[in-house]
């Protein structure tokens, strides 16, 4: 597969026009204008039968005794203690009590269900989460137009046995496009977000993501 240079890139997604273009790289504009033209741009429709096997994994995270549990650590509560200790005491007693909240969060702490989602981040960026059901696979990255589609940039992390994969990425506030990357090789769209043809016969997924969080 023949691979462009950035900016002829650009110049499919609209971002530049040919005359943008060095006059070394306008021949190369003008061949990947002439496929994207010539490809065939039926959407495609993604079975059912793949729709059903993601909703099922969703709904069996979100029965999962310990989501319910971590929701109920995450509940606001008002607490008033009275204590009368030694002051000796205090350091052993707080020492115990960390390593005892840090095992209970350990066990706790929900299966990532399939899908993007994100939180808060720094003034010009939103941390997103990536998540792929991607059983039997050994390695998976993200890449996208937010880390000039490396597909070692970001990897994802196997979230247990169950098949899960995900990774949080801290996304700068506009429009991107991205794939997954399955052991190095596949590239997979994102099956919770929509797609668009990047014009050289695959479909990347689009995420929008704002101050108020990410959008697919």
């Amino acid at each position: 597969m023949k691979t462009f240079d950035l900016r002829v890139k650009q110049l499919l997604d609209g971002d530049l026009s040919l005359s943008d273009l060095p006059p070394e790289l306008r021949a190369e504009g003008e061949e990947a204008l002439r496929l994207l033209a010539a490809v065939d741009r039926t959407p495609v429709t993604l079975s059912p039968a793949l729709d059903a096997r993601v909703m099922a994994v969703v709904r069996q995270h979100a029965k999962s005794p310990a989501l319910g549990a971590w929701r109920w650590l995450n509940t606001p509560r008002d607490l008033e203690l009275r204590l009368r200790v030694r002051p000796w005491t205090v350091w052993a007693g707080a020492l115990a009590a960390a390593a005892a909240l840090a095992l209970l969060l350990a066990r706790a702490a929900p299966a990532p269900v399939p899908g993007v989602q994100a939180r808060a981040g720094t003034r010009d960026s939103v941390l997103v989460r990536f998540v792929l059901y991607a059983p039997g696979a050994h390695r998976v990255a993200v890449a996208g137009t937010f880390n000039q589609w490396d597909r070692g940039a970001a990897l994802l992390v196997p979230a247990g046995t169950s098949g899960v994969w995900t990774t949080t990425l801290a996304l700068p506030i506009g429009q991107h496009q991205y794939a997954f990357v399955v052991d190095g090789a596949r590239w997979v769209s994102d099956p919770g977000a929509p797609a668009v043809d990047d014009g050289f016969g695959r479909r990347n997924s689009v995420v929008a993501v704002t101050a108020q969080g990410a959008h697919l």
